[in-house]
């Protein structure tokens, strides 16, 4: 695989037949200098911080895109997390950060901004506290905004202290965002192993080893690779697996280039590009037709994740020779509203959540836009939340949940969020109880392997 021109102007010849795309070009934040004993300070410099630095942003976005024909879909911003910048004033509640947050992202034009973030894998400060309790009404009353907490990770364990709680944020969020059928929740994220460098929403905020400002790209194209795959039908598995590299390394060339051209037009530093095939609901642009133009009748059949193991790693092969900056999740994300095929395989009932946890030992984010039924109890949600991280912390991996309990719906109806959050079919939850153990909260140790230095 050899960097020419060629690579890439047959990329961007697939755009319109492959649906190829940058998905998002995510500007990052520090707001470390904005910290203030006084709050109402503090969010008049965060404001005044994000509208200098991204005031560009969505101008030299779209002038990139109609230079070189390439759609960037979505313009973001991730900013420090909010529990560490909002700590030193003294207020009892964050509302008010995260209607700043909104006010800045409205004024830049910008569709998302992340960072109304927790750290918490180890223990809760004060104002993590605040920030968790402050989501719900965060996320119900502004637009823009998404949250995400990581309550673990491989080398701390896990913090089922932190697990319940999200379980009831989740919970007050889908309640208070009723009418919407729990759309808020569509906005908020939980991790195990959060990475400080992802461009992707919900789950983005930018880490505190960051630089100042730094561009990143997250990149997509699932339409190309399954169309690559079409052209070698019935090869061998390692033939197969030739095939995506070379796909995803001209994927990854564009957008390199992308993020190269933006971070100097912006005069801000290159991050790096997220590897993640990123799907939308339209036809042409899924990560199950993928796995099925692989052999699978259907996803979340026998062979799914092995299917997926092959994809996720001839994605990063391939990315990682066309880019020296690869970075945030990069593996393939399954949202079940946001893929047509997942979509199909969950209404068919082919595809369950038990399957989605399964693959999540080899995809980025495992229980993913997953619609449960509206009254789904919060103990529930928090044993979700504790079975995707614990997969994610004994493989030393980034896992999530987002999960939208689909108020006012049952198994079988379908949820329509809009855009690209696409539609969701609810999906059945075990019945079976977990509210004891989750009470029972505490800290479920790091395994063994997790003390590598």
């Amino acid at each position: 695989m050899i960097d020419t021109n060629a690579n890439i102007l047959e990329t961007i010849q697939m755009i319109e037949e492959d649906k190829l795309d940058i998905r998002t070009v995510t500007m990052g934040i520090s707001l470390l200098d904005c910290i203030d004993a006084d709050g109402a300070r503090a969010r008049a410099k965060i404001y005044d911080k994000i509208t200098q630095r991204a005031k560009n942003l969505v101008g030299v976005a779209e002038g990139i895109e109609a230079e070189l024909g390439i759609p960037i879909i979505n313009k973001r911003i991730a900013v420090t997390p909010i529990s560490i910048v909002a700590g030193a004033s003294g207020d009892s509640d964050y509302l008010e950060y995260a209607r700043t947050l909104d006010r800045a992202a409205r004024a830049v034009g910008v569709d998302f901004i992340g960072g109304f973030s927790a750290l918490v894998d180890k223990g809760q400060t004060e104002a993590d506290r605040i920030l968790m309790s402050s989501i719900p009404r965060a996320l119900a009353e502004t637009d823009v905004v998404c949250s995400s907490v990581d309550i673990g990770s491989s080398r701390a364990g896990i913090n089922m202290d932190a697990v319940r709680d999200m379980g009831e944020v989740i919970r007050e969020t889908a309640d208070l965002t009723g009418e919407a059928h729990g759309f808020g929740c569509s906005k908020l994220v939980v991790f195990a192993n959060a990475v400080s460098d992802n461009p992707f929403m919900a789950g983005a905020f930018h880490g505190v080893q960051e630089t100042d400002c730094v561009v990143s790209v997250g990149v997509s194209g699932p339409g190309v690779v399954k169309r690559a795959l079409e052209k070698a039908p019935g090869a061998p598995l390692n033939v197969s697996a030739e095939v995506i590299k070379k796909a995803a390394f001209k994927i990854t060339r564009v957008g390199q280039l992308v993020g190269n051209l933006a971070a100097e037009r912006l005069g801000v530093s290159f991050g790096i590009v997220d590897l993640s095939l990123a799907p939308t609901a339209e036809v042409g642009d899924s990560v199950a037709r993928v796995l099925e133009e692989l052999g699978l009748e259907v996803v979340g059949t026998h062979g799914t994740t092995a299917a997926l193991a092959l994809l996720n790693d001839a994605m990063k092969k391939g990315g990682l020779m066309a880019c020296s900056r690869v970075g945030g999740l990069s593996g393939s994300f399954i949202p079940i509203s946001e893929d047509i095929g997942m979509i199909e395989a969950a209404a068919s009932g082919a595809i369950t959540l038990d399957k989605l946890e399964a693959m999540t030992a080899i995809c980025s984010v495992g229980l993913d836009m997953v619609a449960v039924p509206g009254d789904t109890p919060a103990s529930t949600l928090s044993a979700m939340i504790a079975d995707e991280a614990a997969i994610g912390v004994m493989n030393h991996k980034t896992t999530a949940v987002r999960v939208i309990p689909a108020v006012g719906l049952g198994v079988g109806d379908v949820v329509e969020f809009g855009g690209i959050l696409g539609r969701a079919p609810v999906m059945p939850a075990h019945e079976g109880s977990s509210e004891i153990f989750v009470r029972r909260a505490g800290h479920i140790p790091s395994p063994v392997h997790g003390f590598r230095n």
